[in-house]
């Protein structure tokens, strides 16, 4: 495929499915800012690394697997920084608070990050067990267990 045809593919394929992307990077980070930072720098490396791009049909598992991989890597390199109490007391946003489905929300933040994916792509972005495997890059038969044990360390945590 000629490369002027991949821009395009990928311009209007994350154009389109946009609001999913932003999604996506914002179940990871909980951040508006960083979450639009995540989207962008993911369509960077989209179009740097469109030439892995092999098959046109499997875009949308690719940038999917583009946007988690950036998220985690952002997630990453958040951990090393470290705040001081002052940066914590002055970082409100002055918005109100939202409590709906809060220990959900909870329970899903204190998931590995193996299994929050599984549960976000799976559930919240409703891709199909193939899929899943596919942007993660591992077996069905894992994703399949992980998901499995996934819900089952939601359910508890959710009774407790």
């Amino acid at each position: 495929m000629r490369k002027n045809n991949v821009d395009k593919l990928i311009e209007d394929y994350v154009i389109k499915h946009q609001e999913n992307y932003y999604r996506l990077a914002y179940s990871y980070v909980k951040n508006e800012h960083d979450a639009l930072d995540i989207v962008q720098d993911s369509i960077v490396k989209a179009m740097s690394s469109q030439h892995s791009l092999i098959e046109p049909d499997y875009i949308k598992t690719w940038f999917y697997r583009i946007v988690v991989n950036t998220s985690l890597d952002y997630l990453r390199r958040q951990k090393k920084v470290i705040v001081s109490e002052e940066e914590i007391l002055t970082s409100g946003t002055g918005k109100p608070d939202q409590y709906e489905d809060i220990d959900l929300h909870k329970a899903m933040d204190n998931l590995p990050d193996n299994y929050r994916s599984i549960i976000v792509l799976r559930y919240f972005e409703d891709l199909k067990i193939e899929e899943v495997a596919d942007v993660l890059g591992q077996n069905v038969n894992t994703i399949k267990t992980r998901l499995y044990k996934a819900l089952e360390k939601l359910r508890i945590q959710m009774n407790d």
